[in-house]
């Protein structure tokens, strides 16, 4: 599993989805969501997998690397989709298994749902494999500028994503490690009954947070070294800036939310 996740990791390409400013693909990804939410037609949830499946093209990121990147996340999509079929009590009775009346809104509402999470997961990682973090972290910090008026420690908040960020893949290495330290000392937590994989996971977990912690504490006292505060009227060596193409995108992809929105009223 430390293998395979990704989120939270960036690789650098020249494609046209990396060029695009950060605040271009937020404002995106939150238009593609909100399209989610308020379409109920299988032919624009096919749209939206086209979608998708284009953005990866491209971004340039090899398809079966973000496949095999969001491993863990089949495991919840797979989830999602059985609980609904198996609970969901509306519609016509389609066929019994094992005590269970699956009925046709199951597998519709169940479909749907999954598809709503898994393009949503597949959106949001697509954001990070393709943005820098410190770009991401400046995109937020000018959405939340406003918010400054009302005391919110923008600044602060913005720092904090960026850290987070980038210890995701840190982390992650870091428990991919520990991982094979204790199973070359024996250890084993892919056998067994649930509770006994379960109290197996301790001695991976317990020396993650004691690295986590270290790693935080070390960050602090670097910051506090160099004088870090977080100010407000900070300025920044990278600029974000809008191009020509991201207020295209932007526009495309209003007209496109609007239009679904009218379309299926």
């Amino acid at each position: 599993m430390t293998q395979s996740f990704i989120l939270g990791q960036y690789i650098p390409r020249e494609s046209f989805i990396h060029r695009l400013d950060p605040r271009t693909k937020i404002i995106s990804l939150i238009l593609f969501v909100i399209t989610m939410f308020v379409i109920d037609r299988l032919l624009i949830y096919s749209l939206l997998y086209g979608f998708v499946l284009g953005c990866v093209l491209l971004s340039t990121i090899p398809v079966t690397y973000l496949i095999k990147g969001l491993k863990p996340v089949w495991w919840l999509v797979a989830f999602t989709f059985i609980f609904h079929v198996l609970f969901q009590r509306d519609g016509e009775a389609l066929f019994d298994v094992f005590g269970f009346v699956i009925y046709d809104q199951g597998f519709i509402q169940g479909g749907e749902i999954a598809s709503r999470l898994l393009l949503m997961i597949v959106m949001a990682t697509l954001l990070t494999l393709t943005t820098p973090p410190l770009a991401v972290t400046d995109a937020m910090r000018w959405f939340l500028t406003p918010l400054t008026r009302l005391g919110l420690p923008v600044n602060e908040l913005a720092i904090m994503m960026a850290i987070s960020l980038r210890l995701i893949p840190t982390m992650t290495e870091e428990m991919d490690k520990i991982a094979k330290a204790q199973a070359a000392r024996g250890l084993d937590y892919t056998q067994g009954r649930l509770r006994d994989r379960l109290k197996a996971l301790l001695p991976l977990l317990i020396p993650l947070f004691i690295s986590a912690f270290k790693r935080a504490e070390a960050l602090a006292m670097a910051m506090e070294a160099r004088g870090y505060q977080g100010a407000d009227h900070r300025t920044s060596y990278r600029q974000i800036v809008f191009r020509t193409m991201d207020y295209i995108v932007v526009c495309l992809m209003t007209t496109a939310t609007i239009s679904i929105y009218l379309m299926i009223r």
